[in-house]
């Protein structure tokens, strides 16, 4: 073997181990580079999760919180329909009058009925107070609403179907000095009681209560009527449909009846 040859020889191999420390760091790498990627996948894969878990939970909380405030706003409209219909105790300024029967005697000839209260001085009282902006009104305890009947029941006055009688108690929210003013007025109805000795006593208050209706709500005669402005409900039409449609059945199979025996 030349020398030549030899170093020759030498040199492949050298160039061979070379190659060889290469491939083996360039395999070494990339191992540890998929290594580090599958983690990341992995680290990724959990954050994505967490996420979408804080997601949920947030769209639930959302709509728990929508569903809240369409609940508060429906019980707060609610509750201002009740009021308004009388049927809550309401509380807040206002005048209670109290009035009584005369004690005047008659004069002669005069009619006795003239220095007592009636049914009709009690409604003047009424109307002139909802006039002057009364928000709420009661009578001897007895809440005062569009359908309450005020009238005399011989020696009594019925409301709410109920039987009262003199002292007569009124009580109304609203302001205080419009309400009393009201009821002053020059020629109004104080100053006729006061003409026939009727007993007037107006006291302003910073706390007038007056309770809730307590009386029959139910209609006899009224039925609701339907925006289109037809009474008849989805229940009953979906009925009349019902029984249509079985009597078109009907005519149908006595149609196909009556044809088959016309052939035989």
């Amino acid at each position: 073997m030349t020398i030549k040859n030899k170093h020759t020889r030498i040199l492949i191999f050298l160039v061979c181990i070379i190659l060889g420390f290469m491939i083996t760091m360039q395999l070494k790498s990339h191992q540890r580079y998929q290594t580090v990627s599958v983690q990341r996948v992995e680290d990724l894969t959990v954050r994505l999760k967490e996420v979408q878990a804080d997601r949920d939970k947030l769209t639930k909380e959302l709509n728990e919180y929508r569903a809240g405030r369409i609940s508060g706003a429906a019980q707060k409209e609610m509750d201002e329909m009740k009021a308004r219909a009388g049927e809550t105790v309401m509380e807040g300024k206002g005048i209670i009058l109290t009035i009584d029967d005369s004690k005047q005697a008659a004069k002669a000839g005069e009619n006795k009925s003239l220095y007592i209260i009636h049914d009709e001085d009690l409604l003047r009282v009424v109307n002139e107070l909802r006039a002057a902006g009364a928000e709420a009104i009661s009578l001897n305890g007895q809440r005062l609403i569009g359908s309450s009947e005020i009238r005399c029941v011989g020696p009594t006055v019925l409301v709410n179907e109920r039987r009262l009688a003199a002292p007569f108690v009124i009580s109304a929210i609203g302001n205080p000095q419009t309400l009393e003013s009201a009821l002053k007025l020059r020629g109004g109805v104080l100053e006729n009681f006061k003409f026939w000795g009727i007993l007037a006593d107006v006291v302003q208050s910073d706390k007038v209560r007056v309770p809730a209706y307590k009386g029959d709500r139910r209609f006899e005669f009224a039925k609701v009527v339907s925006e289109t402005g037809n009474n008849e409900t989805d229940g009953d039409k979906k009925k009349e449909e019902e029984t249509n449609a079985a009597k078109r059945s009907g005519n149908e199979e006595n149609s196909r009846k009556n044809n088959t025996g016309g052939a035989k």
